[in-house]
């Protein structure tokens, strides 16, 4: 037995320096950093780059990479980026970073080479040294870790309690308003904080490469498995997350050693141990205290109090007289680019109108988005992962019961959409950081325990499904997409204008105010969350049919998160921008591969992160913004009669009260249009 605890503990240890960088910089700058992995792995990368892509010894590998690339890197992330996201809503916050996650690992292949790596060195020398303690064989990598998680944990203790610079940052923790009363400047502390928590994430990542391999998933995975050190601490305890990382590390190790190791369940009971442990913790405070929420705790009565409003000046409304030549234009535009997609398929070779298919079934996923985060203000990470069981359920339908192709497909969504419904109602009593967190969960859990299982994952084949006899050619199909698009793209417009799309706007805005009105908040959060997951399950449905099988491993939840960063990029609440997101996710791969070569086939996905971490300058999203200038050239710019509705991503963090400025914290609050296109 304990040469397996001396095993969990080199993975424990791990967890524990990851959960130590992600709470450091959440409990001093309010923002859950989910690049941290791909932070990680860049750095990683960087250190294999310099020690054996080009000989550098050891210790001048790890100062630069490690001691000088980490810190420089948090410093230029937090000047160009998280500086800007103080007064940001979690929305913002969260795609921004999941926008760094996304750029970051391609950037990496770019700068370093796409060469496959087998195995990846860490920081003892070559060949590793064992030594013999207690009859159980250590590694020099092992000891290493060691090292280094009792040594954050005594350093920061000590810096945190006994040193000025240490009083300075929980006193940003306490309360940042009388910190900068007091004459401390808290741009200052949050820039060393920043430099500090990536400085951790490279670390991490050099002593997590030769026990994960350096894989830019595994440095995902990892990271995810470090949120449950980070949920159990409730965000602000860094000897709680550091004890949890390591009883992580304890617990996984252990279940290796009492679990037949040939079994199917273990493969998948062993990788789920982490979010097993993010389960328990939420459940345990929901009973409780009732509600578990990020903002517990944070900030002191004076934040509060000088928390910015927004006043009648910064409101921009219109007069009777635009309003129906506004009102009109919010039809005519998406009319105006589904015509222009319906007549591609016409004018180009086979290969490109085939894309067109695929891309609105894209667009199809997307608008589950619009459905859940768009109207519901609830932050999901795992509508890939309804996409994915909508997929698995219309091929076991059509091939193992012989369903025709499109009532299956509408079975499916209805699973998804009783799957949604019970995630809904389950994190109704959670904040949106937390629903984060628990959606990227049951995603990663559905991926270990459900998609890896033979029966739909048939050794990563999958499970062959065709398309309706009506639409197997490229054209067909791809006109069936685009009527199918339009129709849930109906559902949505009228679902914004019906009544239930003004209690879901209400909650949106203001959940205390709607409970006030007498608004049923469980009664909307499950409404939208239903028919998200329904929408998401169809759209699986229809990507399998597109390809012939239904193939477990295209619906990663670390995938969905590419998703996301470009509904986002183009406008989470507009119909318009899914249309438009689904043809430039399908479009500008294609593009690249054909015509560009060697590392130019990362560039599109590090479009899509750097267009995700756009968003905190532009919350609304380009096809958004775009829409609204191009609607005060044609009518003029309106007065300030009638107020239009203010979208949550604009004012306030998402189910919260309190209104705060635009994502740049420093430009003035303006108002958005609701009812957009």
């Amino acid at each position: 037995m304990l040469q397996y605890i001396i095993a969990g503990l080199v993975l424990g240890g791990i967890y524990a320096l990851a959960a130590s960088g992600l709470v450091v910089t959440y409990v001093s700058s309010g923002i859950l950093n989910f690049a941290f992995g791909s932070i990680a792995y860049f750095i990683a990368r960087f250190y294999y780059y310099l020690n054996t892509q080009h000989k550098w010894a050891i210790l001048p590998a790890a100062i630069v990479s490690v001691g000088i690339a980490g810190p420089a890197m948090g410093v230029v992330l937090y000047a160009f980026l998280f500086r800007h996201m103080r007064l940001s809503s979690q929305l913002i916050k969260i795609v921004s970073t999941i926008g760094l996650s996304v750029a970051l690992p391609p950037l990496a292949l770019i700068f370093f080479g796409n060469e496959t790596i087998l195995s990846s060195p860490g920081l003892a020398p070559r060949p590793v040294k064992v030594y013999d303690f207690l009859g159980v064989p250590v590694t020099m990598d092992q000891i290493i870790v060691y090292i280094c998680v009792v040594a954050t944990l005594l350093i920061g203790f000590l810096v945190l309690r006994f040193t000025d610079a240490g009083l300075k940052v929980r006193s940003i923790v306490d309360s940042e308003a009388m910190t900068s009363m007091s004459g401390v400047n808290p741009s200052a502390v949050s820039l060393c904080v920043w430099a500090v928590s990536c400085f951790f994430a490279g670390l991490a990542g050099v002593l997590a490469a030769p026990v994960i391999g350096l894989d830019q998933g595994n440095f995902t995975l990892l990271v995810a498995a470090a949120f449950a050190a980070v949920v159990a601490a409730k965000l602000r305890s860094l000897p709680i997350a550091i004890v949890v990382g390591l009883a992580m590390g304890i617990a996984g190790a252990l279940a290796l050693r009492y679990l037949p190791q040939s079994s199917s369940f273990t493969k998948a009971a062993i990788p789920s141990i982490p979010f097993a442990f993010i389960l328990v913790f939420l459940v345990y405070n929901i009973f409780r205290t009732g509600r578990v929420a990020e903002e517990e705790n944070v900030g002191g009565a004076l934040d509060r109090a000088i928390r910015p409003q927004l006043t009648a000046d910064d409101l921009i409304g219109v007069t009777s007289e635009p309003t129906k030549a506004l009102q009109a234009s919010s039809y005519w535009g998406p009319v105006l680019i589904i015509g222009i997609i319906a007549l591609l398929p016409l004018f180009l070779s086979a290969f490109w109108a085939s894309l067109v298919g695929i891309a609105m079934a894209y667009a199809l996923a997307f608008l589950s988005y619009t459905l859940v985060t768009g109207e519901g203000g609830m932050i999901w990470l795992c509508q890939i992962t309804f996409a994915g069981v909508g997929a698995i359920g219309t091929a076991q339908l059509v091939t193992e019961h012989g369903w025709p192709v499109i009532p299956a497909i509408l079975v499916a969504g209805l699973i998804t959409a009783a799957m949604g419904t019970l995630l809904g109602i389950l994190t109704i009593r959670l904040g949106d950081l937390y629903v984060a967190l628990v959606t990227l969960t049951f995603g990663l859990l559905m991926e270990q325990l459900v998609f890896k299982l033979d029966r739909y994952y048939n050794f990563g084949q999958g499970v062959s499904v065709g398309r309706p006899d009506f639409a197997t050619g490229s054209n067909a199909f791809a006109y069936l997409m685009i009527i199918v698009f339009c129709i849930f793209g109906l559902l949505v417009f009228n679902l914004r204008k019906s009544t239930a799309g003004l209690a879901l706007s209400a909650v949106r805005t203001s959940l205390p105010a709607s409970q006030t009105l007498g608004i049923s908040v469980l009664a909307m959060k499950v409404l939208v969350s239903g028919l998200g997951a329904f929408v998401a399950g169809v759209a699986g449905g229809f990507l399998a049919s597109y390809s012939g099988a239904a193939t477990p491993d295209a619906y990663l939840t670390i995938a969905g998160l590419v998703w996301l960063a470009v509904l986002v990029t183009n406008g989470v609440r507009s119909n318009t921008a899914a249309a438009i997101a689904g043809m430039a996710f399908a479009f500008i791969p294609a593009l690249v591969q054909s015509y560009l070569h060697g590392n130019w086939v990362q560039t599109p996905t590090v479009l899509f992160g750097v267009g995700a971490v756009l968003v905190v300058l532009n919350p609304d999203g380009v096809v958004t913004n775009h829409a609204r200038q191009l609607k005060q050239v044609l009518f003029g710019r309106p007065s300030k009669h009638v107020l239009p509705e203010i979208t949550s991503e604009r004012v306030a963090p998402i189910g919260s009260s309190g209104a705060t400025l635009s994502a740049s914290g420093d430009q003035p609050a303006t108002a958005t249009m609701a009812g957009d296109s």
